[in-house]
This record gives C-alpha cells, structure tokens and sequence, in this order.
C-alpha cells in the first residue's frame, strides 16, 4: 500500500459510451464549434444548475478574465488579492491594468475588506477579488465598498462552482465572476471555462468579444479574440454536469473523515464548512504551525512526498513574488503578512470524488506521525 500514488487526477471522467454517443451525434452534425447545438444546450444546463441568468462559455478559464475586463472597460489600478493562481493577476497585466495587491483575511483566504479602502486611488476602476478554495468571499462589504467608491467588481471563481450562500448562485455578486473548467476542478469541460453575467446586452457583447468580434458575416463590432468552446468539449461538460453533484457528495464525505482524522493534532488546522453555505469541496487545504507540530510545512510536505502522498503548496509562492510583479509597491511582505503566513503554511491534501477511503487513512496516518 505504501507505493500506492496518491495525487489529485482528472475528475469525472464521462463514461465512454455516453461521450461516444455524442460525438457520433456531432460527427452526423458536421457542426463541431462557432455556437454549435451542444455549446447552446450546455450553456442553458449551467444557467439553471448554477441559478444565474446569463452565461458565456469559453475555451478555458483565463480568457473569460481577459474579457471581463475588456467588457467592462477596466483601466488604470484593480485592487486584487496576491493569493491565487497566477491567471488571476496576468488578465490585469495583458489588459495594461496594474494589479494593487491588499491582504487577505485568514477565515476563507479571500481579500480582505478592512484592506481595501486603503488601496483606493483616482486611478482605482475596479476590485477583483477570489473565492479561494470556493470559500465564498465577504461579498456583501465588499459590494458596499465598490458602491461607495463607484468601482467594478469582477469575481474569479473558478474554484467556486456550484456555491450558494442562503440558496442564492455566489456567482451572481459582483458585475461578473468567472469560472474555470479545467481538468483539476470539481467539474470540468477537459479544459475550459466561463463568464457569468447579468443581463442580455452584455451577454451579447461578451459573445461578440469572444469570436474575434463578429456579430455577422462581414461586420465586426470590436477587437476580439478566439475564445469559443467546442463541440466535444460541451458535450462532456453536459455529461459531467449529471454527475457533477455526486461527485461534490463523494468529496464532502473525504472532507468529513480528513477533519476527524485531522482533529486535535497539533499544529494542524482546517476549515470548517461556512454556515449556510453549500460547498463545493474543491480543495482540502491545511495549514501547518511549525512551531507546534515540530515540523514545518516544506519538511511535511516532503515526508509526505516521500511516501508518495502528493499534495500541493497552493498557492505558494505568492503573485507578488514572481518577478513580474514583485516590484509593486503593494508586493511588499509588509503589506502583505497574513497572505505570506499563510503561503508559507498550506499544502492542499489530495481531494478526489474516486479517493478510496483507505487512501485517506494512509494521508491522516502520514500527518499524525
């Protein structure tokens, strides 16, 4: 059992005589991207599992950021958070957007609310903020704030697929979210993503946006890019989406047997589920106080390595670190400490619909040693 590998895979793979059946269907369509029949049924499937009333689908989950953005109209600073996956900041950076980066608050590794008004300058257009983990964000006061100053709000929450908070869809805050679809995410399209929008002009125009900006044979309206989902990639998004719910069940129930096996260690915390929040269990992160556990979190990272238990530092290091951005003002460790305690303490456990229970066993059993 010890040489067994354990390590986040692709989930939901589609049964192959489902995918098959659809792409004899798409094969007898001679229809296999450009809005085609599936990108439309898969588009209308997510608006109503995800309770919001307009969605986009594009190739994959950064260029629904990079559109944002352009849709919006976004210039000058957006004030954003330096623990994410570098995508989030790189759509400010290919926009000529400068990211300003503020701290997050420890309770969901989201950005921090108390940071923000601070960050604000008259070049500040918008905030963008990330429901790291899925955990959703303190929507409210930062919608508050965003009033107040008469900012954008655009969220990335690619991890954040399927959370509601008191029955309501996370992604209807804000003036879009965005999601991902990739390999990695509780549901997947293979590679792919999405932009969640609130009205039908803009979705329009974000159609537009996404296919070069054609809106007809020979007229385009602006300057586009290649953003479409294919046929194959929607039909295994439609497949997947029948699926998607037991998989989060399955998940929830390896989140549950990791914070008992997990309980009481010390120097070793988790979150708990957020009251009224239906998650997603997209990650499993656990954070590591060297201190205490008489370990720091690299050396446990390792141990767990070595016994072929494969975590992840995520996200470690952070944005602000890479040297694209590390000379910002905003990138300083001063400003940004609970963002880098908390990067030098997360490994993200292996979190999978299809991980066996004796699997999980042998993690817990790893990190009590």
């Amino acid at each position: 059992m010890d040489n067994t590998q354990i390590t986040v895979t692709s989930p939901l793979l589609p049964e192959l005589d489902e995918l098959d059946a659809y792409l004899r269907d798409i094969w007898s369509r001679k229809w296999i991207t450009n809005n085609g029949h599936y990108h439309q049924e898969l588009e209308a499937a997510l608006c109503d599992y995800l309770k919001v009333p307009y969605i986009s689908l594009f190739t994959n989950g950064t260029l629904p950021l990079i559109t944002a953005l352009q849709a919006l109209r976004i210039t000058g600073e957006v004030i954003t958070t330096p623990f994410s996956f570098v995508a989030t900041t790189h759509s400010l950076w290919w926009n000529g957007i400068k990211p300003v980066f503020v701290d997050i608050d420890p309770s969901n590794c989201g950005i921090n609310p108390d940071c923000i008004e601070a960050a604000i300058t008259p070049r500040t257009t918008a905030i963008m903020p990330v429901h790291c983990y899925g955990k959703p964000c303190d929507t409210k006061r930062i919608q508050e704030i965003a009033d107040k100053y008469g900012l954008k709000v655009i969220y990335d929450a690619a991890h954040a697929f399927g959370v509601e908070v008191d029955g309501r869809g996370i992604l209807n805050e804000g003036d879009m979210s965005t999601l991902s679809f990739h390999a990695t995410k509780v549901y997947n399209t293979i590679e792919g993503g999405a932009l969640v929008m609130h009205d039908e002009k803009t979705k329009q125009r974000i159609d537009y946006l996404k296919n070069f900006g054609f809106a007809g044979e020979t007229t385009v309206v602006a300057p586009g890019i290649n953003g479409k989902m294919d046929e194959v990639r929607s039909a295994v998004g439609l497949i997947n989406l029948r699926h998607v719910d037991a998989a989060i069940e399955a998940r929830h129930k390896v989140a549950i047997t990791y914070r008992e096996g997990l309980r009481d260690i010390p120097g070793i915390t988790y979150f708990e589920d957020m009251p009224g929040v239906r998650h997603n269990y997209s990650y499993f992160p656990i954070f590591v106080d060297a201190e205490q556990y008489g370990m720091t979190r690299d050396e446990l990272y390792e141990k767990l390595k070595s016994r072929n238990i494969y975590g992840r530092r995520y996200f470690y290091p952070l944005i602000s670190e890479f040297s694209t951005y590390r000379g910002l003002e905003s990138a300083t460790r001063e400003n940004l400490p609970v963002a880098h305690r908390i990067a030098e303490q997360v490994i993200c456990l292996p979190m999978h619909h299809e991980l066996g229970a004796e699997d999980v066993e042998r993690v817990i059993d790893a990190i009590r040693r």
